[in-house]
């Protein structure tokens, strides 16, 4: 059963005339004969009483009639979507961040939905780990994460820029007077750290391994607003990129000396998913901000 053929049939019943309804639809009268007739053999019940030149709706007729009539709304709806759709009127855009690039992130999606009010957005926070694992599902369209590696075949990875790694410390400390500081001295200091799942804290411990240094944890957390508001008592320091502290007065980063102490902020999302339409823009608008 093709959309033509219902489009066909429900001319032919609004005119009661196939030669009408031929000329109405533009196509020959052979043509309309022949298509209605092969829908009336699929569905194996004659549509039409032909009495002559007069055709009358059969009972069946009748009956598919409301059913034919909702499939061509159906479908011409779907294709006002798709249109929609592709004019950025309608569309949702399922992004996954960790918390160091929520600023990335917020400045975008202002910028994009002033432009593109319509398109809706579900914003995910979680660790890289985490992340990761909803993009495999299906469930995200796209992350942001730090990533050093371009580790999966079926990923595509975005370089969007660097960011040191820090010493994060209460803008009351006199740590603030350094303007780097050194692996070494950190480990000596009281430290509050992400929880292991972390890539930022996956990242720092194998730097401490490295250079065979034991830090001084005493806290790991798995929520950074909570872990910042430790931080600014002064009793405790973390180690974050330096992005994640943005806006944040009663901070202070301090870059931790090192070629190996910077960490690469990256868009990853599926090779050989289809990208929507509203996701290639904020995408663009994003990078756009960046730049």
């Amino acid at each position: 059963m093709e959309l033509r053929q219902l489009k066909y049939f429900l001319k032919a019943k609004e005119l009661l005339n196939f030669t009408e309804a031929a000329s109405a639809l533009f196509i020959s009268q052979s043509t309309l004969s022949q298509q209605i007739k092969q829908l009336e053999e699929e569905l194996q019940v004659p549509l039409f009483n032909r009495i002559g030149k007069r055709i009358t709706l059969t009972e069946a007729g009748d009956l598919f009639a409301v059913y034919a009539q909702q499939s061509v709304n159906k479908a011409s709806d779907g294709l006002e979507l798709l249109k929609d759709l592709n004019t950025l009127e309608t569309g949702k855009v399922a992004i996954g961040v960790t918390y160091a690039l929520r600023h990335v992130v917020t400045k975008a999606l202002i910028l994009f939905s002033s432009e593109f009010p319509k398109i809706q957005f579900e914003i995910v926070f979680g660790t890289s780990q985490e992340l990761i694992q909803k993009l495999n599902l299906f469930e995200l369209d796209v992350i942001l994460t730090f990533e050093e590696i371009a580790a999966e075949a079926h990923f595509k990875y975005v370089e969007l820029f660097t960011s040191p790694m820090a010493l994060v410390t209460s803008a009351e400390t006199p740590l603030t007077n350094k303007k780097s500081i050194s692996l070494d001295e950190v480990s000596t200091l009281p430290l509050a750290l992400p929880s292991s799942g972390f890539s930022t804290t996956q990242f720092i411990n194998k730097a401490f391994k490295k250079d065979h240094l034991h830090p001084k944890v005493t806290i790991e957390i798995n929520d950074i607003p909570t872990l910042l508001e430790l931080i600014k008592t002064g009793k405790w320091h973390t180690i974050l990129t330096k992005t994640t502290i943005e806006n944040e007065k009663d901070l202070h980063a301090i870059p931790i000396k090192g070629k190996s102490m910077t960490r690469t902020a990256m868009l990853i999302s599926l090779k050989e998913v289809y990208e929507k339409k509203a996701v290639s823009a904020f995408l663009k608008t994003l990078m756009g901000n960046l730049e």
